[in-house]
């Protein structure tokens, strides 16, 4: 017995040991998770999404996953493998779209990572009879699975199939095809089509392969995808689908109501479009290049909804959306509803991001004079050649190339807030996030300012 419990002792302080111990600090992700179901994590090599470039400080932003990874760059020595080549270097990295798949070796050193290769995706490589077009696409969904044969799946995570698909669109995810093949057709010379995110996405060659290793002759690829879908056509998106992907996550999207008795009840958000007027609505709309998303809804999902959406498209806006069996659908799925009038003015404002300031906030705290910024700092990370024209008053100036190496004369104090700023936003977010990797309470404003000679400033 005592035997026993001396033994209990032991195991209750190895219990209350570990309780009290801190939790280890999960390893940043050198690998996005949708890559790796293609490609392996490699030591010094970072996968992800290319984001920003910086050409003033010489570097550049890109994310793996939720995590953003700031890289510098020798103009001497960096190598860039794109298809698309520019004059100079700096065009090369220029042509990079945002949001592309990258990879990048680097080095690092006293925590400064250092790319000597970026390899930028290349598009996919596909026999001419693997191949569909978007014609070809459209045509047979016009006509609808039925009369045109066809087997449409998308071959995206879940994920992006809620935001939005082709109309009449199976999901069947890359990553778990072995265990969807009950979706495939019985009929092995049917006609199959596989799309996903794109001209470099791997997934829907992925879905490809698989189909005709189990015997399907009739397989192919539109490699476009849904970029190239929403470029001339709207997509379509589940009650369910729309709740979880948008108002569940809070982001914003441009809800379009057509039908005459909404005020009884409708989506939140919403604001009604009367018969003919889309022309009228869409002067209301934010630029195209903000890309909103917008969903448009009618009784039922039918013609109505149909034939705004496609003007909507047409005016220039990608993301558009039908939702599937209108508002009847929504009802019978039980999702919330917002009573009342609906707006007729068309309001949306981008969700800023992660990190960022209001300009009126920035410029609230800069307005003050430098001994009223209580537990604010204001952090300058442009160039010599920039400040010299004029700083705000008070302010730190520390060139972002420079920031890693002084850090100590930035006040590392929870209760003081740094805000960074540089002529475009550009920067000051690099500088935002080699801060907060450091522990750092940091913000940093996303806008153009322009600063002149007495510390007076204007925000584009």
């Amino acid at each position: 017995m005592r035997h026993h419990a001396f033994l209990n002792l032991i195991w209750a302080g190895a219990l209350a040991s570990t309780a009290f111990a801190a939790d280890p600090v999960a390893p940043r992700p050198v690998t996005a998770k949708i890559c790796l179901n293609c490609h392996t994590t490699t030591p010094g090599n970072l996968r992800g999404n290319f984001e920003v470039l910086a050409l003033k400080s010489s570097s550049f932003q890109m994310k793996v996953d939720e995590n953003t990874e700031v890289l510098r760059y020798d103009k001497a020595s960096l190598k860039v493998v794109s298809e698309e080549k520019g004059a100079t270097l700096d065009d090369t990295l220029k042509a990079i779209k945002k949001g592309h798949e990258v990879r990048v070796e680097y080095t690092e050193k006293e925590g400064v990572k250092t790319a000597t290769l970026v390899a930028v995706k290349p598009a996919v490589k596909l026999a001419a009879h693997e191949t569909i077009t978007l014609d070809e696409v459209q045509k047979l969904v016009a006509m609808g699975p039925e009369k045109g044969k066809y087997f449409l799946f998308d071959s995206r995570p879940a994920p992006r199939f809620q935001e939005g698909n082709i109309p009449t669109a199976v999901n069947m995810p890359f990553p778990a095809f072995d265990k969807l093949v009950d979706k495939l057709p019985a009929d092995k010379t049917a006609l199959l089509i596989f799309y996903c995110s794109g001209k470099t996405c791997n997934m829907s060659p992925g879905s490809l392969a698989k189909a005709k290793k189990l015997g399907y002759t009739n397989a192919k690829v539109f490699v476009g995808g849904m970029p190239a879908w929403y470029s001339k056509n709207y997509g379509v998106i589940a009650p369910k689908s729309f709740k979880e992907a948008f108002l569940d996550k809070d982001i914003p999207a441009i809800v379009v109501d057509l039908r005459p008795d909404a005020d009884k009840g409708t989506l939140k958000g919403a604001v009604a479009l009367a018969p003919g007027k889309t022309a009228e609505l869409l002067k209301q709309f934010p630029i195209a290049k903000l890309k909103p998303p917008v969903l448009v809804v009618d009784a039922n999902g039918g013609e109505s909804a149909r034939t705004v959406a496609q003007e909507i498209v047409k005016a220039g806006y990608p993301g558009v959306n039908v939702l599937q069996g209108g508002f009847q659908a929504w009802q019978a799925a039980n999702l919330p509803l917002v009573p009342g009038k609906l707006a007729t003015t068309v309001t949306y404002v981008p969700k800023p991001r992660p990190g960022s300031i209001s300009n009126a906030e920035f410029t609230r705290l800069a307005s003050l004079a430098p001994e009223q910024r209580k537990d604010v700092l204001i952090l300058d990370v442009r160039n010599p050649d920039e400040t010299k024209n004029g700083t705000i008053k008070g302010a730190l100036v520390i060139p972002e190339t420079a920031l890693l190496s002084r850090l100590a004369e930035v006040p590392k104090d929870a209760k003081v807030l740094v805000v960074t700023h540089c002529s475009t936003g550009i920067r000051a977010e690099l500088a935002y996030h080699l801060l907060k990797e450091k522990g750092y309470n940091a913000r940093f404003l996303n806008a153009e300012i322009t600063i002149i000679d007495t510390g007076e400033f204007t925000i584009d």
